[in-house]
């Protein structure tokens, strides 16, 4: 259950906002009586990434582990904790977002006239009016990456013909095929004797009709059976039509998706044809768009004060300079790391995230008996040789190699404060990728740190006894995992049923 919104008068919102932003400039707790320029000791000193919203999550943790640490007599000294909360949250809506992963606005012109017309006018991707633009490229196969952001269904399949003649002179097969799936979604054959239709200067052949929703990341495929070569024509010399923002087109050429490397020609070898889905949905989803922004944007300045109020109530939360989505959590881990090495004396450093159980007995007892208070080292169930994901919520378009360097689960993983400086001095230089556990592998990859594997801290969601974390756990079963703990030492139960 969400907390009740507080209502506050302007001259008391005026001081809490001075006050909190006064706060966020020191490192010392509220009621500490240290100089500015003193920085707080710790020997750990644990960042915990939390989403804007996720105010429950931290509670839970306030509640569990955090506040057994702040409880304990000597583990209070040894160890601070931090929440990492980005400052800004995204202006846009989720439904007028490109993806709920990120923070771009879906931007659609040309379809909103089109539907409004009410009509089903199929779209061609390519258009080719200077026949003599195209020519033989000696490769087999070109491919053509596009993204769905508004539901369409495509209608057409085609090629082209074989240079300024009309004719086509070759076996060419045109699949459309989900991204990194081997079995295509529709497949077009064309050949001398059954070409298709000669529309604008490419063939095409209608296709059985799927609706492709919103998210659909799609490959276009164009094989030649003859091995003499594709029709081609550069893509720096057409136009794509994206259909108004319904597509998004990524061309090979702009070097854009790396992992189509090997078919990397900078052209096209024909097209396809679709049409806008869903007329009135889309009529209603821009036709709402100004009311909706507005009522996100009243939204988010509720969040601004509820956030204010957390942090001078609880004095752990650190706000960094990035939007609040998942695809900048990476540059949201470097900011915390910029932030720590200038506000906190610590020797190591522990990350996780707020869904997480941690066992800080456990920990700190390892670093105790393991005599892990070194340099240039890092603690953490390293994954090996991990496939990078070309779609989904993990989708990876800047990273060209087919695998990631060792990463360590987010579940939780130490750093060094060494390691933490060398981040935070280049973090501007780093380049982020699509997660933050990822990003760190390969950023640490340019450093070779000794890593000390440990399965304790676990990758996906489980219970063990001797675990150090685990991940993907709702603020109620946190409880439950620490009810258990403090109950009989076992967080996956209790001989009595605890």
């Amino acid at each position: 259950m969400r907390r009740p919104a507080l209502v506050l008068l302007p001259c008391a919102v005026a001081v809490l906002v001075h006050l909190w932003s006064a706060h966020r400039r020191s490192s010392a707790p509220p009621d500490s009586d240290a100089p500015d320029e003193a920085l707080p000791s710790q020997e750990v000193l644990v960042g915990v990434l939390s989403a804007r919203q996720h105010y429950e999550q931290r509670q839970a943790i306030r509640g569990t582990w955090l506040g057994y640490l702040r409880g304990h007599p000597h583990f209070q000294h040894r160890v601070g904790v931090k929440f990492v909360v980005g400052e800004h949250g995204c202006p846009f809506p989720e439904e007028d977002r490109e993806d709920p992963y990120s923070c771009s606005l879906l931007n659609f012109t040309e379809p909103a006239s089109r539907v409004s017309a009410g009509q089903d006018e199929e779209i061609a991707i390519v258009t080719v009016s200077d026949p003599t633009l195209l020519a033989r490229a000696d490769v087999s196969a070109i491919a053509l990456d596009f993204k769905v952001l508004h539901p369409v269904v495509i209608t057409r399949l085609g090629v082209f013909p074989g240079g300024a003649r009309p004719q086509l002179q070759s076996n060419v097969t045109v699949k459309l095929l989900q991204l990194d799936q081997e079995e295509a979604v529709v497949t077009a054959r064309f050949s001398a004797v059954s070409s298709g239709a000669l529309v604008d200067g490419v063939w095409y052949k209608p296709v059985e009709q799927f609706i492709l929703p919103k998210g659909f990341q799609g490959t276009l495929l164009w094989e030649n059976l003859d091995s003499t070569g594709l029709s081609t024509v550069n893509s720096s010399s057409v136009r794509l039509s994206d259909g108004g923002g319904a597509l998004q087109i990524s061309s090979i050429a702009e070097g854009a998706l790396p992992h189509r490397s090997a078919l990397g020609f900078p052209g096209l070898a024909g097209g396809f044809m679709f049409t806008v889905y869903d007329r009135d949905g889309l009529l209603r989803l821009l036709g709402g768009r100004p009311a909706r922004m507005e009522r996100h944007a009243a939204g988010l300045r509720r969040e601004d004060a509820a956030l204010q109020q957390e942090s001078l109530a609880h004095g752990d939360m650190v706000f960094v300079d990035v939007v609040d989505t998942y695809r900048n959590v990476p540059s949201k881990l470097l900011q915390f790391y910029k932030w720590s090495v200038g506000n906190a004396e610590f020797n190591l450093l522990l990350k996780t995230d707020d869904d997480c159980y941690i066992d800080v007995d456990s920990v700190l007892m390892k670093i105790d008996h393991k005599g892990l208070k070194r340099r240039n080292f890092w603690w953490g169930n390293f994954r090996q040789s991990w496939a990078v994901d070309r779609i989904g919520k993990w989708q990876e378009l800047e990273y060209p190699s087919p695998a990631y360097p060792a990463f360590a689960c987010g579940s939780g993983y130490v750093v060094s404060r060494d390691l933490v400086g060398w981040l935070a001095s280049n973090a501007d230089n780093l380049k982020a990728y699509q997660g933050e556990d990822v990003s760190m592998g390969i950023w640490m990859a340019a450093v070779g740190p000794q890593k000390y594997q440990d399965p304790g801290w676990l990758c996906e969601k489980a219970c063990y006894l001797d675990m150090l974390s685990s991940p993907q756990h709702t603020p109620e079963e946190l409880h439950v995992l620490w009810d258990r703990k403090k109950a009989c030492g076992d967080p996956c139960g209790c001989p009595w049923g605890h």
